[in-house]
């Protein structure tokens, strides 16, 4: 066959075959990228830099996390997806990573040193009792935060990086004496013009509405007033008894004890002291230096380095593994030669060893005894589980398996989808209980579900009161008062702008003014700052800032509305501000910082490609990837 193919390969078929391939593709291009579908796919591509699923779940758990803290209660990603934050979330880091990528084939490429230096100034990975870096407590500190110290390094990478491009595009720019002027010019702008108010008494009584009106008013505002579907439901709990401490027979510890004898023993421990260098050449110093008696203090005064103690530390306490088996690989008083580190390089000396001592039943007996009564308890709880089921099997009802098996049945107040109360407040419940309500019709009933802890529950949704919108009667009374109040309003500004018109017509305001017997306001020199607008209001600056000499305002105010006229504008005075002008330069400069970065991120991405896959990005937050369809309008 090969021989065949080789004989093709050589003959003129074989040429003009290649042709017509090499027109095909030139025809179908893009379209026939058989390698498109190939490799990993990311939530985020911008050049060398990607976000895969996890990675994008994890940042976006850290914004989820911020949000529930000012919010004051849980918050799920549906939630957030359903306000559009994971696009707005995703388009931000999009458009920061392409950035990043820019700039690293740009040169903006912080050193590692400074990386090392600045993790060694995290507070957080200090040893609390010596004051010194400690990779255990640098180890565990980023686990809690789901991280690993390649994603922290990067981190601070990128940070260095965004840091230093604005502080060079700060460094350059500084806005023209003009700008400062004309926002000084502005403040002390002088103005004179003539007011008066319409209130609610000049626009005349409104009657009180009729059921029509009021219906009317419900369906308009529809949206609003209409209340939640709320479910009750009968809760069945299957929980631990009450001073349920079976006895435990003294073999069955004794069976433990020779199970986890190995675990319950007291490990061999170490007392060492580290020394990490940012680099190999300055550890093999280190290591030299030890070996030559010098003490790991002087060792770390003469290279910049801060030892780190520990005293009696097992090796599963040491989060660095490279640096765990170099400090059990010695004898009291060696040194170590220079290991890589998760940061750096680190050279131990090992000053004393302490041996492991082996578990014996007398001082592990209280941890087991607690261990077995703990696994007895939930025993016992399951088995209540497994009769209720075997009740419910039988025919009985939820209410009756639950009496016969000694289970809890709890009827709880109605409640909506995500667990509120008809007061707003929310129900003190485990998630589970409303998902499963949610889940199972008028009349249904659910499986067990295990709630975790050894607690077990079962749902039954008794009745289902629809969304709904209110009846006449149950709103009357605060529905009357709204529209009232609504349609006082527009009567307010229909008059005011009836009495606006006449003055634009060229009526004085003052005779305006006496037609509906307002008081008219007459103010020279008005300044637009905070004692003038608590004395005056923020309808009269509003009105009389906004517009220019000889035009007429009309602004809604606290009692009605403000009518009046621009008579004068009085520039400011040079003298008073040209000294704010200058004041000003430098936040205006901030401002203009703040938007060239802002440009040159979105150019930086552009110019990286960066795109990012809305669908992978719901997926990642463990949602469908189609985008729900908008509602109907």
């Amino acid at each position: 066959m090969i021989t065949a193919f080789r004989a093709f390969s050589r003959s003129k078929w074989a040429a003009a075959l290649l042709v017509l391939i090499a027109v095909s593709f030139v025809i179908v291009g893009a379209r026939m990228d058989v390698f498109a579908n190939l490799g990993p796919k990311h939530v985020i591509d911008a050049g060398s830099r990607t976000m895969n699923e996890a990675e994008f779940r994890t940042a976006f758990d850290q914004v989820r996390t911020r949000l529930q803290e000012q919010a004051g209660r849980p918050l799920t990603n549906q939630d957030l997806v359903a306000e559009n934050i994971h696009i707005r979330f995703l388009d931000s880091q999009t458009e920061q990573l392409g950035f990043l990528n820019w700039a690293w084939k740009a040169g903006i490429r912080p050193g590692q040193e400074l990386i090392v230096k600045q993790i060694r100034q995290i507070p957080a990975f200090f040893n609390s009792v010596t004051g010194q870096f400690d990779q255990q407590a640098y180890q565990t500190a980023l686990a809690q935060q789901n991280l690993t110290p390649a994603m922290l390094e990067q981190d601070l990478r990128d940070q260095y990086a965004m840091e230093h491009f604005g502080s060079a595009v700060f460094a350059g720019a500084r806005v023209p004496r003009i700008y400062g002027a004309l926002l000084a010019g502005s403040a002390y702008e002088a103005r004179d013009g003539r007011w008066f108010e319409v209130t609610r008494a000049m626009a005349g009584q409104v009657a009180a509405p009729t059921d029509a009106q009021l219906n009317a008013f419900i369906q308009e505002n529809a949206e609003r007033l209409r209340a939640p579907e709320f479910r009750m439901v009968s809760v069945v709990l299957f929980t631990p008894e009450r001073n349920a401490a079976p006895a435990i027979s003294e073999d069955r510890i004794r069976e433990r004890f020779q199970f986890k004898k190995d675990s319950l023993g007291k490990p061999e421990t170490r007392s060492f002291v580290t020394l990490t260098a940012p680099n190999r050449e300055t550890a093999q110093k280190v290591a030299a230096a030890l070996r030559a008696g010098q003490s790991p203090a002087e060792a770390g005064r003469a290279n910049n380095i801060t030892p780190a103690v520990f005293d009696a530390t097992p090796r599963t306490a040491i989060g660095d593994a490279a640096t765990a088996g170099a400090v059990f690989g010695l004898q009291p008083n060696q040194v170590s030669d220079p290991v890589q580190a998760g940061v750096g390089f680190a050279v131990a000396k090992v000053t004393a060893i302490q041996p492991g001592q082996p578990a014996t039943l007398e001082n592990s007996r209280e941890q087991i005894v607690q261990e077995l009564r703990e696994e007895d308890v939930k025993t016992q709880t399951y088995a209540k589980v497994e009769k209720y089921e075997a009740a419910r099997q039988a025919g009985k009802n939820l209410a009756d398996a639950a009496q016969s098996v000694g289970a809890r049945l709890v009827e709880l107040p109605p409640f909506t989808k995500d667990g509120k109360l008809p007061n707003g407040q929310a129900l003190n419940a485990p998630p589970q209980i409303f998902e499963t309500a949610w889940s199972l019709t008028k009349g249904g009933e659910s499986d067990v579900i295990d709630a975790g802890q050894g607690q077990y529950f079962a749902v039954r949704v008794n009745d289902i009161r629809p969304s709904a919108l209110p009846t006449l009667a149950e709103v009357r009374e605060p529905l009357a008062q709204q529209w009232i109040q609504r349609e006082t309003l527009r009567k307010v500004s229909a008059k005011a702008e009836e009495l606006a018109g006449r003055v634009r017509n060229g009526e004085d305001i003052a005779a305006v003014a006496r037609s509906v017997n307002a008081p008219l306001t007459v103010r020279t020199g008005v300044m637009r700052d905070q004692a003038t607008q608590q004395a005056l209001g923020q309808a009269v600056l509003q009105g009389l800032f906004g517009q220019g000499k000889g035009q007429v305002f009309s602004q809604p105010g606290e009692q009605g509305f403000v009518i009046g006229r621009v008579d004068n504008v009085h520039a400011a005075n040079p003298a008073v501000a040209g000294p704010l002008a200058e004041q000003v330069r430098p936040r205006l400069t901030q401002e203009l910082v703040q938007a060239l970065v802002q440009a040159e991120m979105t150019a930086g991405a552009k110019t990286s490609k960066a795109k990012n896959d809305p669908a992978m990005a719901r997926q990642a937050l463990g949602l469908s990837g189609d985008a729900p369809a908008a509602p109907p309008q």
